[in-house]
């Protein structure tokens, strides 16, 4: 039978201290005791505990500088911090340096109790997989998936797809490529361009969608001197910048009619004119375009013109949504975590088996893009452990929260998009809960503490 779990009470508190070791040893667990943040890092060093209650304010050292001092140690020693200022600057920053989690002051006990169950039980099961990564001895080392963004999945539609880019690859002729937002047509383009005999010239992208119209032929052609207001020099446009390499046109479906007709004329003729100049240049990039828009229908309605849809559909590769290769999601949820330890230097992040099954319910109508998405907040929220089901923002209709999100946020910065989806989530809890606090928080897998900040930082009203 395995030992009991030794948790270290370190508070300069004697009553609080006191209080939460007979708690701890009605529970069952082992404990031991520090009155400060030396005689804490002195206790871990000679008795290594399973997890740590550490108060922030002591003398001698405080909770922040124990945690500094631990580094690298706490991605295996839960370390749940005990403030009596839940939403202030040192919690936030002992959370930032690597604790599981934090307990305002005065604090339920049912919560110290649940918290640390929850810490014990990641912590074990990081302690499975290193176990189990060490035995199939995988050298992940040699992967190095930051700097080369491969798609993922060996699905048929998948293996179709891979198929196409190798034979549009053998030749210069225009792709389109077509699909639903975040399916990774940037991917397909770039994989286009690094197999073919282009690779090793440039691979210039423009987001036809992000471009004012009234820059648009600037930047693709460039502009001489003088050409508008603000021209102070000659510029030279993506089309020059991508000679020898490949022109990546996202969202081409975007484009307005006016700058359709001039892309016609540098796929018919291969030669242009910068904006204000008379020379004409010729260029010998290729030509690589996407769109998620249907546009044979935008032909019909006369948005797009139908010469042009012509010369950039010679080779049409369409990328399959995530709902019609599902066999994917679990390898693709697999490698993004495995980047964003990379990222951030964790050791332990993965799927449980359970949070594996909420991934594969989920339709996700955002597909790659919010995979990725979710997976980095489920990520944040487990601090680098593993994923358990609470950490994922899923609703019981298994909707990912995320999926209600407009394009339009899509493009926020990724703090921003965290906060809005956070907000939204306590928001709908609160309504399910009909303002109940307590059934809130354990809808949403917090404490209640947790919830009461969250309330205030967001200016809820239940």
């Amino acid at each position: 039978m395995s030992e009991p779990a030794l948790i270290l009470v370190a508070d300069d508190d004697r009553t609080i201290r006191r209080n939460l070791v007979r708690l701890l040893q009605s529970e069952g667990y082992r404990t031991s005791e520090a009155a400060d943040g030396l005689e804490a890092l002195a206790s871990i060093q000679s008795d290594p505990p399973t997890a740590v209650l550490l108060d922030l304010k002591m003398p001698g050292r405080d909770g922040l500088e124990v945690l500094r001092e631990l580094g690298p140690a706490l991605s295996d020693l839960p370390v749940i911090v005990v403030t009596a200022f839940g939403g202030s600057a040192a919690a936030i920053e002992a959370m930032r340096q690597g604790a599981y989690d934090y307990l305002s002051k005065p604090f339920d006990l049912d919560e110290v109790l649940l918290t640390l169950k929850r810490a014990l039980h990641q912590r074990s099961l990081a302690a499975e997989l290193r176990s189990l990564r060490a035995e199939v001895d995988v050298d992940e080392a040699a992967e190095d998936v930051d700097n080369d963004p491969q798609m993922v999945g060996q699905s048929p539609p998948m293996r179709d797809v891979y198929k196409a880019i190798g034979r549009a690859a053998a030749t210069d002729e225009p792709v389109l490529i077509v699909g639903e937002s975040g399916t990774g047509k940037e991917l397909v383009a770039s994989a286009l361009h690094t197999h073919s005999r282009r690779g090793e010239g440039p691979f210039v992208r423009v987001n036809c969608g992000a471009l004012p119209d009234g820059l648009i032929e600037s930047e693709l052609f460039g502009h001489e001197r003088g050409a508008f207001t603000g021209a102070d020099r000659q510029r030279p446009g993506r089309f020059e910048r991508a000679a020898g390499g490949t022109i990546f046109l996202d969202e081409v479906g975007e484009l307005p009619q006016a700058a359709q007709a001039k892309l016609l004329r540098v796929l018919q003729r291969r030669e242009f004119e910068r904006v204000g100049g008379t020379e004409t240049l010729k260029t010998d990039a290729r030509v690589i375009s996407a769109t998620h828009r249907d546009l044979p229908k935008d032909v019909a309605a006369g948005r797009f013109r139908e010469d042009l849809f012509y010369r950039l559909n010679v080779i049409r590769i369409a990328i399959p949504p995530l709902r019609e290769r599902p066999e994917d999601i679990t390898p693709l949820a697999e490698h993004i975590l495995r980047r964003l330890e990379r990222k951030y230097g964790w050791v332990s992040l993965s799927l449980t088996p359970k949070a594996s099954q909420k991934i594969l319910a989920n339709p996700w109508p955002g597909n790659v893009r919010q995979l990725e998405n979710f997976l980095a907040r489920a990520a944040i929220a487990a601090r680098g452990r593993p994923i358990l089901p609470e950490h994922l923002d899923v609703d019981e209709s298994g909707s990912s929260l995320a999926a209600d999100t407009s394009e339009a946020e899509d493009a926020l910065p990724l703090r921003a998009l965290l906060a809005e989806v956070e907000r939204r989530a306590i928001q709908r809890a609160l309504i399910a809960c009909e303002g109940n606090r307590t059934k809130a928080a354990g809808q949403l897998g917090i404490s209640r503490r947790q919830l009461f900040d969250k309330i205030r930082e967001y200016d809820l009203h239940p």
